[in-house]
């Protein structure tokens, strides 16, 4: 079995920290709101998960981080990265590139169309559920998806980090205060 490498990184953001992480295949996880503490439980659970040491070195994570970066400025649209999936698999997996490849910057779709791509109209809790635990969020735009009847749903960030991310992409109005 060839050995996982895996580096990590805590930028700062409009939306506050997030904490980045790749692998040889491409980014595998982005989490909100990294502080020292969330750092240490998501450096945990990848040593978990992919039984390999992070190192933290922002100059390997330069590209993301760039885009990231491009993508608050309101000047990147679409993210061209290299993803590693690996901490998604089957239906939510499936879940993922149906929402990553459908719902375009600027765009909403909702847990039962999510649902309907996938083949598994029955599913719409479990799209909610692939979106809670979806490993790469704003890079795969979980904030892009919403209830049937509009209403935002939940989100792993907190929902004024979805309503700040939708007003970036121009679906809500930005906060007034």
């Amino acid at each position: 079995m060839n050995a996982v490498t895996l580096v990590w990184t805590t930028v700062p953001s409009p939306i506050g920290p997030l904490m980045l992480a790749a692998s040889e295949r491409g980014l595998v996880n982005v989490v909100f709101h990294a502080g020292e503490a969330e750092e240490r439980e998501a450096l945990a659970r990848l040593r978990r998960s992919l039984g390999a040491e992070p190192v933290e070195d922002a100059e390997a994570l330069r590209g993301v981080t760039d885009q990231l970066h491009a993508y608050f400025e309101g000047e990147l649209k679409a993210f061209s990265l290299e993803l590693d999936l690996r901490l998604a698999t089957g239906f939510n997996r499936r879940v993922l590139n149906a929402l990553a490849e459908r719902v375009a910057f600027g765009r909403v779709a909702s847990y039962q169309d999510l649902a309907n791509w996938v083949g598994e109209p029955g599913a719409a809790r479990a799209v909610g559920v692939a979106m809670a635990t979806n490993p790469l969020p704003v890079v795969v735009p979980c904030h892009r998806v919403v209830e049937s009847d509009g209403g935002l749903g939940g989100f792993g960030g907190g929902l004024e980090t979805k309503r700040e991310l939708l007003a970036l992409e121009g679906v809500l109005p930005p906060a007034l205060f």
